[in-house]
């Protein structure tokens, strides 16, 4: 079974501690304690604990409930494909993986109509082949493995930042020079939802920028990822005061062009797991965000 670990805090209660240091929601909590799934410094602890300063805290989160994930037939752009790995451009919209509200339609149900079962493991049922993910409403290429093995290589690789990943976005007013925003990101505390640049419970988070071109009210930036944590550039770009234009979460609302941000993972690069080539793949930018950039023209 799979464990979160974290160290009280020794002023909240446990179910709120929890809540602030996981991913997990303050009513999850409490269900995992009632459970008797959650224990501080060893011993099983209750809800309303306050454990003491520095004592471990293990949830042990039990096995996901199965979930029949159905191959469909969805068309899929396919970039680059081989024994070990696949390339695909995703759509806007297109959500990764099955989620709640989200288990058909997804690209992880049309992975497997293509590939059926020659797709990784290691993230579990729920996620086949997935290495890393983009957000519903970004669209451009995204990595798959088709072992174990590979999966392993690329994973690796995005620990070592040595994983290519440029984006194209447009952003709401005017940047005039690069820039590079390394703000560690975590959890929103009171919008779990969300992801924020924060000092509590984050991981650091490192986003690059160069201007491609200003126009009335917004800029185009390339952007690269030296980390990749959930939402990072959304986050960070409104972190500066310059939202991704579109962005509904962590923007001001949306222009009636748009339907989500405008935000296209636009390259990604990576030693090919098996051969040790170095591969890049370029996307080009999809109708919706050229029809934007004329639109602001």
């Amino acid at each position: 079974m799979e464990t979160i670990r974290f160290f009280s805090d020794g002023e909240n209660r446990l179910d709120k501690q929890i809540a602030e240091s996981s991913e997990l929601t303050r009513s999850a909590a409490v269900r995992l304690i009632e459970r008797g799934l959650v224990t501080a410094d060893g011993k099983t602890a209750g809800k309303k604990d306050v454990p003491k300063l520095g004592a471990e805290i293990v949830i042990t989160l039990p096995e996901p409930e199965a979930v029949d994930i159905l191959p469909e037939n969805i068309p899929l752009e396919i970039v680059y494909e081989d024994d070990d790995v696949l390339v695909v451009n995703k759509p806007k919209g297109m959500v990764v993986h099955p989620a709640a509200g989200h288990y058909s339609g997804t690209l992880v149900n049309a992975l497997m109509f293509h590939c059926g079962e020659r797709l990784s493991g290691i993230n579990g049922e729920i996620r086949p082949g997935i290495v890393h993910r983009i957000d519903k409403d970004t669209s451009g290429l995204l990595m798959i493995a088709k072992n174990d093995a590979a999966h392993l290589a690329l994973s690796e690789q995005i620990k070592a930042h040595s994983f290519t990943r440029e984006y194209s976005a447009v952003v709401c007013g005017s940047i005039k020079e690069d820039g590079t925003v390394n703000a560690p990101i975590g959890r929103h505390k009171t919008d779990r939802k969300k992801m924020c640049v924060t000092l509590e419970n984050s991981r650091e988070a490192i986003t690059h920028y160069s201007v491609v071109k200003n126009y009335a009210g917004y800029t185009h930036l390339n952007v690269r990822l030296e980390t990749g944590r959930t939402h990072q550039i959304r986050v960070h770009l409104s972190y500066i005061g310059h939202a991704v234009a579109g962005d509904e979460v962590y923007g001001n609302g949306k222009p009636k062009w748009l339907c989500g941000q405008c935000l296209h993972a636009r390259k990604i690069g990576f030693v090919h797991p098996r051969t040790g080539e170095n591969m890049e793949f370029d996307s080009e930018l999809p109708e919706y965000f050229v029809k934007f950039l004329k639109s602001i023209e």
